[in-house]
């Protein structure tokens, strides 16, 4: 990774709670539940997916209850963790997601409420 996608000493406790957020936002965990995606997820988020398309929040709480009562596949792969603060309640993470047949590049802006970090945006780009 190069240097000046490093993420500050004092944000590594951040980055690791937005990390933790961010796989039961994607169901990257197992243990992801749509209680969860209820709790974390903004009302008005959307996303744009790999595919190019946008998806409302209502369509991916759908895709997350659909894969929590799958029994789990491979397991999915993240690297290149960066956590960028654009403001004082909004931050920026980015990662790589490795999936069977398909690498793709990831970006969620989170907003943090009174009730804790919420994702507002989320989107998947397809690199390989």
């Amino acid at each position: 990774m190069s240097p000046e996608l490093d993420t500050p000493e004092d944000r590594q406790p951040l980055m690791a709670e937005l990390r933790f957020m961010e796989d039961r936002f994607h169901a990257a965990s197992h243990a992801a539940t749509p209680e969860d995606f209820g709790r974390i997820v903004a009302p008005d988020f959307w996303e744009i997916g790999a595919s190019g398309k946008r998806y409302s929040r209502a369509f991916c709480l759908e895709v997350l209850s659909q894969r929590a009562a799958k029994p789990p596949e491979e397991a999915w792969i993240t690297r290149d963790w960066h956590l960028r603060e654009l403001g004082p309640d909004h931050c920026l993470l980015t990662y790589t997601l490795e999936q069977p047949g398909r690498i793709t590049l990831r970006s969620t802006v989170w907003q943090r409420n009174a009730n804790g970090w919420q994702a507002v945006f989320h989107q998947g780009t397809v690199c390989l």
